[in-house]
């Protein structure tokens, strides 16, 4: 089967050529835009990105891409790489309070006062429950560099990762909406199937609904 053609948001935050490189590795046709009108009809998006959320967000809003995001989410499959993952939610307390596209119900906070910030470094995702996302994935090691994580509904919550001794969100799905605190395109075999899971997922038919 011909892997599905996927749009790469270029936020201009992140290191976007290696998550190119990632998806082509995993099967994809990748092509990277910051046409808010490209985004906005893909079938298939993939938001990278590292840094500050409030600044990807300007950037975002400013650049028309948030609303082209929010308007192909509706029917896409999209996944958000680290900071997209975080752009997902309602809002993040970095900086303040400041709006995120609001696809997935829940905030972005500060790691807790136990953990040593950044999060950074390899750690094993533990499957909260069986989903074609994270197949062969449970126990897998991934990489992460993060100070914020998402606290998001209970029913979207597939995979945490411990950090320092703290639980945090690794994975998320509602429908054909996922999200990864971690840099798949940096994470080897591991990062590599979960791209290929992702893009299998967006290939399927009945993952509109939502996840449970």
């Amino acid at each position: 089967m011909t892997g599905p053609e996927v749009v790469v948001v270029d936020s201009g935050v992140g290191n976007i050529p290696n998550a190119v490189r990632g998806l082509t590795r995993a099967g994809a046709r990748a092509r990277l835009s910051a046409d808010p009108e490209v985004v906005a009809a893909a079938g298939c998006l993939v938001l990278p990105g590292v840094g500050a959320f409030p600044a990807a967000m300007a950037r975002l809003e400013r650049s028309g891409l948030a609303a082209a995001i929010r308007a192909a989410a509706t029917g896409a499959a999209l996944l958000g790489i680290c900071l997209g993952h975080q752009l997902l939610f309602e809002e993040s307390e970095e900086f303040g309070r400041t709006r995120g596209l609001g696809l997935l119900p829940g905030r972005v906070a500060p790691l807790g006062p136990g953990v040593r910030a950044p999060h950074m470094g390899w750690s094993r995702l533990r499957a909260l429950r069986p989903d074609p996302l994270l197949a062969g994935l449970d126990g897998g090691w991934m990489y992460f560099v993060h100070s914020f994580a998402a606290h998001p509904a209970e029913g979207d919550l597939l995979a945490t990762a411990d950090a320092g001794g703290e639980a945090v969100c690794a994975v998320v799905r509602r429908g054909r909406l996922c999200g990864a605190q971690f840099h798949p395109e940096k994470s080897g075999a591991a990062g590599g199937r979960f791209l290929a899971n992702f893009l299998a997922l967006a290939q399927g038919n009945g993952h509109r609904g939502v996840a449970r």
